[in-house]
């Protein structure tokens, strides 16, 4: 059993080892473990702090691309060399990375594919109440979508088995926590969470301005994901809604032409033939959406094969002996050495044999 922890940074050099130094080295049930950092454009030393701590795997973002692409970006990396679970914490040390224990052993035991941390919004000191009450409205929204029950749908401190990760398919750029737990939820992944409390506060959140945003942009992936799922209840409660609308004006026009005045009341049927259109748009969209969702599912079942085929175990690079051109076997690692590491004699003199498996970069790969 191989064990990826991922732990995405944006300038951490002061927290970063924090996070590294409880991070368990030995976990039941787990032969390797391995901590990858994804770095995400930072501009100080984030990578020479990890580097002198001990971490061997990379990814490198050349500019900041956002926590759901560095998510994206670091479970390709640990599926090529071969992970069975894939941890991913935060670099701000807002997690309790002795947890990871507990938090892959359901994975471990068979009994769950993924496992996300329940933070106990309620109970967080640093939390306005209007926080805690948006967590928990936010959290609602998505398990009605996603048909789940989960306490904490933003929680970013979760495990997932390599047989999640090859069927989950992350589109958005703001943030994989949402649309993830729908995407699980729709594919009948079993979900468990794990009560933890998080650490003090170091820093703000550098993923969004501040918690209207925050909430903007949350339910723009849910709705997004949701109609992607669930067109037929989107497009048909929008017919309904119109068609009702319409009926209302259509009724009133159909009442005054009875009593003789409907000349004077033209507005009523302009405005219910008006609803009415929109219905018809709403019905014709369904069809479309309809004929999207089937297509998107015959791709999906065509991705999953492939991400089959790409990791499978005689294509896996192995994390303890990866070579330079180890990488350039894989179609999504094109591999170029980036200035800062090409600069640095020891490094660019390497033999493939004694280079460190850094891996990729962002929109490109990286060495």
């Amino acid at each position: 059993m191989r064990l990826f922890i991922q732990v995405p940074c944006l300038n951490e050099e002061a927290t970063l080892p924090l996070v590294l130094s409880t991070i368990p080295r030995e976990i039941p049930g787990v032969d390797e473990i391995h901590i990858l950092v994804v770095d995400d454009g930072s501009t100080d030393r984030t990578v020479e702090v990890a580097r002198e701590l001990g971490v061997e795997h990379f990814v490198f973002h050349t500019r900041n691309m956002g926590l759901a692409r560095s998510f994206r970006d670091g479970v390709d990396y640990a599926l090529q060399h071969g992970a069975d679970i894939v941890v991913n914490t935060d670099g701000d040390n807002q997690y309790p990375q002795e947890r990871i224990t507990d938090l892959v052993q359901p994975i471990i035991a068979g009994s769950a594919d993924i496992v996300i941390g329940d933070r106990q919004t309620k109970t967080i000191e640093h939390f306005s109440w209007f926080k805690k009450m948006m967590q928990g409205i936010g959290s609602t929204v998505v398990n009605f979508a996603a048909e789940t029950s989960l306490p904490d749908a933003a929680s970013g401190f979760r495990a997932y088995s390599r047989e999640s990760l090859i069927r989950l398919n992350v589109v958005t750029e703001f943030s994989y926590c949402m649309e993830t737990i729908i995407q699980a939820g729709k594919k009948r992944l079993r979900i468990e969470s794990l009560p933890i409390k998080t650490n003090p506060k170091t820093r703000e959140s550098r993923l969004f301005k501040n918690i209207f945003q925050h909430m903007a942009r949350s339910g723009q992936a849910i709705l997004r994901s949701y109609v992607m799922f669930k067109p037929h209840v989107v497009f048909l409660t929008l017919a309904l809604l119109f068609f009702l609308g319409a009926m209302i004006p259509f009724g009133r026009f159909l009442v005054l032409t009875w009593v003789g005045t409907a000349g004077d009341h033209i507005q009523s049927l302009i405005l219910g033939s008006a609803l009415l259109v929109g219905s018809l748009l709403s019905i014709a969209l369904l069809v479309i959406s309809d004929l999207l969702k089937t297509n998107r599912t015959l791709m999906e079942d065509a991705l999953e094969r492939i991400k089959l085929i790409q990791y499978a175990p005689d294509r896996v690079i192995d994390p303890h002996h990866a070579r330079l051109s180890d990488a350039t076997s894989h179609p999504s690692m094109p591999v170029a050495m980036p200035q800062r590491f090409a600069a640095e004699p020891e490094v660019a003199a390497a033999s493939d044999a004694e280079l460190q498996p850094v891996a990729q970069a962002a929109p490109r790969a990286s060495v």
